[in-house]
């Protein structure tokens, strides 16, 4: 063993000590049905959101990256309650990467109204953990909000993902904690789905592992 890949195992040895995966409550993926299936035997709500969201996403039905981010900047502009310098371009694109089931770089309609439950669903863990009314959520609130979030993290978790999404002070704004929560959701499918035997390991080789984290 080289002495690289020593210390790349005993980093992520110690990232990942005392984490059970089947502790993580990751959602289902979205259902890869066809479109004349789906508008076939959907619910009064899901052709209310089929037709809300033909408006958001255009001719194509799909949404790009940039639709994304006008989307989500146009509706938490109307959320008073949540601190966010809005979402970049970059992290909408890591949003639809990790949600591109199809590989087609845009956000079907079941691929977008999954990731668009996830975040309802966050947006109330984000306001309850948010005790303080500052509008972000600090520190000594994160751990619980991701436990609510179904992620249990440890410790060398927790620093890890504050110094990739919290500010200086340790604070997590709205679309870095969304951005996260997106980002961890969709790594722990992708782990459970290669995790044929529940062992909790999985082997990769290099292919398979750039294929895994390179469009994400």
């Amino acid at each position: 063993m080289s002495f690289l890949s020593g210390l790349v195992g005993g980093i992520i040895k110690a990232v990942i000590d005392n984490i059970d995966a089947d502790t993580f409550q990751s959602s289902d993926p979205p259902p890869c049905r066809p479109v004349q299936f789906a508008e076939s035997h959907e619910s009064e709500e899901e052709k209310q959101f089929r037709r809300v969201f033909k408006q958001l996403a255009g001719e194509d039905m799909e949404v790009s990256p940039k639709e994304l981010m006008d989307i989500l900047n146009r509706i938490i502009s109307k959320h008073g309650g949540l601190k966010t310098d809005g979402f970049s371009i970059e992290s909408c694109r890591s949003m639809v990467a990790v949600m591109d089931s199809d590989s087609t770089g845009k956000l079907g309609f079941h691929e977008f109204k999954f990731m668009w439950n996830n975040i309802k669903k966050w947006q109330g863990i984000y306001l309850q953990y948010d005790r303080d009314g500052s509008g972000t959520i600090c520190s000594q609130e994160l751990p619980g909000a991701f436990k609510a979030a179904g992620f249990p993290l440890n410790d060398q978790l927790l620093k890890l993902i504050s110094r990739r999404y919290s500010d200086e002070h340790g604070d997590m704004d709205f679309d870095n904690f969304v951005g996260c929560l997106v980002r961890l959701d969709a790594m722990c499918r992708a782990f459970k789905t290669l995790d044929k035997d529940h062992s909790g390991h999985i082997d990769l080789d290099i292919k398979e592992w750039l294929q895994l984290t390179m469009y994400s």
